[in-house]
């Protein structure tokens, strides 16, 4: 069975976020998406998902990183991996953008964290997202 158009677009999502953040900060993000999307050929309503979580990620980054640094106590963003960091922030993005439930949010991210990253990655992830929907008044 494949998986939801919304499970994949968060993927690409996340692609798009990671090449951008091993490129640096100085990188366009909304160019690198096009450019990653391009290459690998994603399918329109993927692109499209991904691209409105990608767009509020590219406009709200400093905002989503300082969220994200208030429920990260014992880690700075900047010494995370290249996959935490990008996960968390396209799932931060997710959240502000209020359409999905947290709950769901923080189970896709986490499984994003699984498939890309590590065991260990995954349970930090579910860690910080719950502390940020939390903070932001989306759980109880």
């Amino acid at each position: 069975m494949p998986a939801r158009l919304e499970t994949r677009g968060r993927s690409r999502a996340l692609q798009a976020a990671y090449a951008w953040d091993v490129r640096g900060a100085d990188a366009d993000l909304l160019r690198v998406a096009q450019t990653v999307w391009d290459d690998l050929g994603v399918a329109p309503d993927e692109r499209a998902f991904a691209s409105d979580l990608v767009r509020l990620l590219a406009a709200e980054q400093a905002g989503i990183d300082a969220e994200l640094g208030e429920v990260t106590t014992n880690w700075r963003l900047d010494r995370l991996g290249h996959i935490e960091r990008s996960v968390l922030r396209v799932a931060a993005a997710e959240l502000m953008q209020g359409g999905t439930p947290p709950r769901v949010v923080i189970q896709e991210a986490v499984r994003l964290a699984e498939r890309f990253g590590t065991e260990t990655a995954a349970r930090f992830v579910n860690g910080v997202l719950d502390a940020l929907a939390r903070r932001m008044g989306r759980l109880t």
